[in-house]
């Protein structure tokens, strides 16, 4: 890994080995000391992982604030964008996303000390991210995840999905622009990015496979849904639906982010939901040590 000067903020961009290939990012650490524990953030489809970052609104970035409460957060460009986007021109699978995460993680691991385990907080396709690489096995100690802006069944036809000739339909990517600070656009202009081939292939496969993967998570799982929320379905059919498919999971939150769109973090309730993501990594630093059990690691 390597890391360059703070631009701004404390945050410091860096480059992951990836298993040869070079992810670009962002880490933002606690000053002085040793982290809780570290929070690894997963951009969406068609985003950067300055989408954890934004700036529009005092209070909106996690990495801001995910280290003043004494985490590490780490947030990869995802493989096909950033420094990667060279090396995989056309994107990866999702499979192939996991493995290269896991073996990032791996590697940094191996010179930073991770405080009491990995909590992965994934954004829409990372929340795809999260639950596969958690099913898949990190070789690290992994706490728990928080995925926002993903659901199990889509709201929208397949003819409003991602297509190559953009991203979907931009009210389902924002919901109404009342909902984000004005600024958002002008001081943001580097977090959006083309979603490579591979990855937008897969898109409509997802609500098959959720079951398969959600049953061999084994951690704690938080998810948030925007009040806004256009691409998932979350009418309370559908969310019990979606709780009871993780018979492994030894707690299910299924929460909602009052005036909110899908993209939660670039919002005027980021910090809110921020909150609420790290008072869940709280309670599932707090459940090990009442339990006295050992983090699981790699299935």
């Amino acid at each position: 890994m390597t890391a360059n000067a703070p631009p701004r903020g404390g945050t410091r961009t860096l480059t992951l080995d990836a298993a040869g290939v070079p992810l670009s990012g962002l880490l933002s650490a606690p000053p002085g000391g040793t982290p809780r524990a570290t929070v690894l953030a997963l951009h969406g489809g068609g985003m950067t992982a300055g989408y954890f970052d934004a700036r529009a609104h005092p209070g909106q970035s996690l990495l801001t604030l995910g280290a003043r409460l004494g985490y590490t957060v780490l947030a990869p460009d995802r493989p096909g964008y950033g420094a990667s986007a060279a090396h995989l021109p056309q994107g990866q699978t999702l499979a192939e996303q996991s493995a290269r995460i896991r073996a990032a993680l791996t590697h940094y691991a191996a010179t930073h000390d991770l405080g009491a385990g990995l909590f992965v907080l994934g954004h829409s396709y990372g929340g795809k991210l999260a639950l596969t690489c958690a099913a898949d096995g990190f070789t690290v100690p992994l706490l728990g995840l928080d995925i926002s802006g993903l659901g199990h069944r889509l709201a929208v036809p397949a003819t409003e999905l991602p297509s190559a000739h953009g991203q979907g339909h931009w009210r389902h990517n924002w919901g109404a622009l009342r909902l984000y600070p004005p600024d958002t656009f002008r001081t943001c202009p580097d977090i959006v990015a083309p979603m490579p081939a591979r990855e937008r292939a897969e898109v409509q496969a997802w609500p098959a496979r959720f079951a398969g993967v959600a049953a061999r998570v084994r951690v704690p799982v938080r998810f948030t849904f925007a009040e806004y929320e256009k691409w998932w379905r979350h009418d309370e059919h559908a969310l019990t639906e979606l709780a009871g498919l993780l018979p492994a999971a030894p707690r299910v939150l299924v929460e909602r982010q009052p005036q909110a769109g899908h993209n939660i973090s670039l919002g005027w309730t980021a910090h809110t939901y921020h909150l609420r993501a790290l008072a869940f990594l709280e309670e599932c630093l707090a459940g090990h040590a009442v339990a006295g059990t050992t983090l699981p690691a790699a299935a």
